[in-house]
């Protein structure tokens, strides 16, 4: 009997181990402009395609032959990729960190009978599917995220590395924060309000608040819901001088004679420095906290997540908990276990409690642990 074939859509961190881990059981073949990238997924006897996805043509003769797409491109690639796997008649689950909202397609994937996931990662991603199983039972009145990605090791000046899309990481920056607060969206510059959180396997992070409700401002009426990025104390201060410096800036400027963009020079100059050198380790840190009335009771669930590099196959932290949530989904779809038709959040999978349960069962067996403690208030 063939396998189905699974179409992958960037050879990132991420990317790679979406394809690693999804090869046990699919036929796979991974898609990138940079064939750089496509070694070492080669080297195992995965198929790649070297193509440039940000041609539109080249990314509908990409999805061609596959039963299922992934996404795993950058947030300002993954509307136009989502359109494209309408356009082909594909299902998906994607993770790029888009900025626009994706359910204005909603219709035309539910006319062509498709199932579509958008923002499937570990946040967004794993904290919506968290909180939706909890509100099918529970009355919520307050969540609470915070998470981050960061390198063991801190070195100045940056004390940080991108483990996924940079140019994403500089929209956590940048993107105005909305959050809820008493039932009004409230909405602030991104890095402001910060506070200090112990992890106890590091010591002192320091939050900051960061656009990552999204969709689930939409699909829960709670009165109070906000997420905050956790970094290095000292992040913050460095990075609102960039940022008000005008570093981050979209607007061309004149220099050298030539007009550019600030942010494809910050880019430039930032994204080398970011980068995990081979080895280096990271780990990803998340605690949610959700709290309300369940049978009439005040009662709160936390959720604690403590990731970290895997030695053994060399993938980072990010790349496993981010991945392995978007390989479930595919999972889920791909067994038939999820049959709904239209575009979706991630929090569709936690309204169902079989699809919550083997989501957090599939994610365990990668050694990916949410550990989760009953708080009576």
């Amino acid at each position: 009997m063939n396998k189905k074939t699974i179409t992958i859509l960037g050879a990132g961190l991420v990317g790679k181990a979406i394809a690693e881990d999804l090869s046990r059981d699919y036929q796979i073949i991974v898609c990138d402009k940079d064939s750089g990238r496509l070694t070492s997924l080669k080297d195992q006897g995965i198929r790649t395609c070297q193509t440039d996805l940000s041609d539109y043509s080249s990314l509908i003769q990409s999805m061609k032959g596959a039963d299922l797409v992934v996404g795993a491109l950058p947030g300002f690639m993954g509307l136009k990729t989502i359109q494209a796997a309408i356009e082909c008649g594909k299902d998906m689950v994607d993770i790029s960190f888009l900025p626009e909202d994706p359910s204005g397609l909603d219709p035309a994937a539910r006319e062509k009978n498709l199932s579509i996931i958008y923002d499937c990662g570990v946040a967004p991603g794993m904290g919506n599917i968290i909180l939706a199983a909890h509100a099918r039972t529970m009355e919520v009145t307050d969540y609470r995220c915070y998470v981050g990605g960061l390198p063991f090791v801190r070195e100045w000046p940056w004390q940080y590395k991108a483990v996924f899309s940079p140019i994403d990481v500089i929209e956590e920056y940048t993107r105005p924060a909305r959050f809820i607060v008493n039932g009004d969206m409230v909405v602030k510059e991104a890095l402001s309000d910060p506070e200090l959180i112990h992890v106890e396997q590091i010591g002192t992070l320091e939050a900051f608040n960061s656009d990552g409700l999204r969709s689930l401002m939409k699909s829960f009426k709670i009165p109070n819901m906000i997420e905050k990025t956790l970094r290095y104390p000292g992040c913050i201060e460095y990075l609102r001088v960039l940022r008000e410096a005008g570093f981050f800036s979209y607007e061309e400027v004149e220099a050298g004679g030539k007009r550019i963009r600030p942010i494809d020079l910050t880019a430039s100059l930032l994204f080398p420095q970011w980068q995990l050198k081979p080895g280096e380790e990271d780990f990803t840190v998340m605690k949610i906290i959700i709290s309300g009335h369940e049978h009439g009771k005040p009662l709160s669930y936390e959720y604690t997540l403590f990731d970290h590099f895997d030695k053994s196959t060399q993938t980072t932290s990010m790349a496993r908990t981010t991945g392995y949530t978007c390989t479930a989904a595919v999972n889920l779809m791909m067994q038939g276990k999820f049959q709904e038709k239209g575009v979706f959040p991630p929090e569709q999978l936690g309204m169902d409690a079989k699809s919550f349960n083997f989501i957090i069962d599939y994610l365990k067996k990668r050694g990916v642990h949410y550990e989760v403690k009953m708080i009576h208030t």
